[in-house]
């Protein structure tokens, strides 16, 4: 009987997506009901086989439920192509009508042997500070 092997160190199609949120309050104006955030996204390639970022798409919900969605060719104006281990770093940013939020997505990827998957971007929370403890 063999041992159980660990489906993540083999899986050829695995990005890692991990995102840091700030409350930008210089462009902010909570009184005409404008919250602007920054977000900083690193993608790594934790598969075996390079891939290239094609698209992203965007939910983005305030805290009134009204939802805005983003579909867009690659991100920041570039499809970066990732060999295994590697990562990129960008940063954009959101305008909501209320000081809190959240924003979920995936980015669809291609990978050298032509095989397309999507990278899943789990929900992460825009808030602005002393809000949310």
């Amino acid at each position: 009987m063999s041992a159980p092997r660990d489906a993540m160190a083999t899986t050829p199609y695995r990005i890692r997506v991990d995102v840091v949120t700030n409350y930008v309050e210089d462009q902010s104006s909570p009184g005409d009901g404008r919250f602007v955030f920054s977000y900083t996204i690193t993608i790594r390639n934790e598969g075996t086989v390079p891939a290239r970022l094609l698209t992203r798409h965007w939910i983005i919900t305030d805290a009134n439920g009204k939802v805005q969605e983003v579909v867009g060719e690659g991100v920041v104006g570039e499809q970066p192509h990732l060999q295994p281990g590697e990562g990129f770093r960008y940063s954009s940013g959101a305008i909501l009508e209320t000081p809190v939020g959240a924003m979920q997505g995936k980015y669809r990827m291609v990978a050298d042997d032509g095989e397309h998957f999507d990278a899943p971007i789990a929900p992460f929370r825009l808030a602005m500070p002393g809000l949310l403890h």
